[in-house]
Order: structure tokens, then sequence, then C-alpha cells
């Protein structure tokens, strides 16, 4: 029997699971997942207009004397050009809980998405302009930094690639803390290539769980551990989605996986009583 298009998705993740986190190709592993949740979508066409993206990156960043010697805010401008401007990508407000804003392929089609889901196009772009650039992992709201010689420029993907400095982080920390939430250290800690996909995912999985679908966040969450086998809190989270839906086996599986990635600490305490109940439940 052929393989089916989900069946090839997730060989794709399951081999981008094994390579260092600096060889992920974030935009093609995007499409993956992507592939997954629409097999019914054209992802060789988001592949071209993802190339095409890429392409104008490298032509407009060649054309920009200032971006090339190394001004952030200048790659930030050139990028959002491209992205926002030329490209016409948004971020879609009006339906945000749309599943279809986290999916990369119906983000392309529509060009609308979610913060994350822009991000993604922006480090591609950057990435494809020989530009150093990461995920901001702000509570509430991902951001992505462009760096360049003067330093960094940190941008709103989700409002065109505006620019953000400390009044404006500020203001956006309280929208989505509270008043009395201020500027603190850590808030602008960079994400590696697989945390930014893992938020990127998270956004379906916790989406299916409101909604009361636990097996569709259960294959989430599997498909999350193909890109990310040694990710405890992930395993951990699989074996209670197998544990509320009643399939003991495969949740002690998960669970002692889990165990065996991080056996100290209060979430593996947790997680061992849990173990140990569901073993009772076997006996």
């Amino acid at each position: 029997m052929a393989p089916t298009p989900q069946d090839e998705a997730r060989a794709a993740l399951a081999a981008a699971g094994q390579l260092p986190d600096s060889e992920i190709e974030i935009a093609a592993v995007a499409l993956q997942f992507a592939r997954i949740d629409a097999p019914e979508a054209d992802w060789r066409e988001a592949a071209r207009l993802l190339s095409a993206l890429a392409q104008d990156a490298v032509a407009a960043a060649a054309a920009d004397r200032a971006a090339d010697a190394g001004d952030p805010d200048r790659r930030r401008a050139v990028l959002a050009g491209v992205i926002h401007g030329r490209h016409g990508f948004a971020g879609d407000s009006l339906t945000y809980d749309d599943l279809a804003n986290a999916n990369l392929i119906r983000v392309v089609e529509r060009r609308r998405g979610l913060p994350v889901a822009l991000g993604i196009l922006w480090l591609h772009a950057a990435e494809a302009a020989g530009w150093a650039a990461h995920g901001v992992d702000f509570p509430g709201h991902f951001l992505v930094a462009l760096e360049g010689e003067r330093g960094q420029a940190l941008v709103d993907v989700f409002a065109g690639g505006t620019p953000l400095a400390a009044p404006e982080l500020r203001a956006l920390l309280k929208r989505f803390e509270g008043e009395r939430a201020e500027l603190r250290p850590g808030l602008l800690r960079p994400m590696d290539r697989r945390a930014v996909l893992l938020r990127l995912q998270n956004n379906i999985k916790l989406r299916r769980l409101r909604a009361g679908d636990v097996a569709g966040a259960l294959t989430c969450t599997e498909d999350m551990l193909r890109l990310c086998p040694d990710h405890a809190t992930l395993w951990r989270e699989a074996g209670l989605m197998n544990r509320r839906l009643d399939r003991i086996g495969a949740a002690l599986h998960c669970l002692d996986r889990s165990l065996e990635l991080e056996p100290r600490g209060e979430a593996a305490e947790r997680t061992r009583a849990v173990a140990e109940e569901l073993r009772h439940r076997l006996n």
C-alpha cells in the first residue's frame, strides 16, 4: 500500500526530529505539520509561494545598503515590505481562534495567521536573506528579533512588522498580564526552532482540548513528539490524554518515557503517582 500524504509528512517530521536544531528548516517543517491537518490542501503550491517569498527577501535585502550593512531596523523594514507589503500577509484578529491560522498551508492561502505562524514566515525570509533572527517567547504574544551590527530590532509580526521599543513592550505586557505588570528580566528569551514549531502546534492542541477533542489533541501531541522525541513534558501530556481516553497501556508507556527523560522534580513526582494509580487499575 502506497504511503498517504499524512504518512509522508510524519516520516519527514521524524527525520527532522533527528537533526540538530540549527539544521531544521523551520518553514519546511511547519508545512509538514500542516499537511497532516489538511491532507487535501495543495502543500506544493504553498511551498512554491514560500520559495517566492524567500527569493523576494533576498532581492530586497541586496537592494538595501543599510540593511545589508547590519542596521537591524532597516532589516525589519525590508522584511515588512516583502511579507506584509508585497505578499499581503496580516494577523487575523477577526477569526483569531480559527485553526486555519495555525496551519501554514492555510496561512499561505489566506494570507492571514497567528503571530507564531507569521513569525515562521519572518524567520524563513530572514534566513534566506542571510540575516540572524530568532523567535521571542514574550508572554501571550510571539515576537521576532532581528539581529544586526547595531543590536537587534524587536518586531510585532502580527501588527504588520511594527517595531517594539520599551514603551510598546510594556503596553503589550500589560495587555496580557494586567495593569500591574512591568517589564522584567527574562521576558525576551530567545526560542530555538523546535520551540517555535511547538508553540505553533500548541495552538492546535489547546484549541482541540477546549473543544473536548481529546483524541485530536493527542494526535497533535504525538506528531509534536516526532519532532521532539526527548521532550519529557510532551510525553507526560500524551500519557494524561491517553488516560482520559482510557488507553491504560499507552498512557503508562508515555508516562514511563517521561520519567526516563525527567526522573526528578515536582512534575516527575506527580507523574509517578499517576503511573502507580494506572498500574493498580491493571491489577
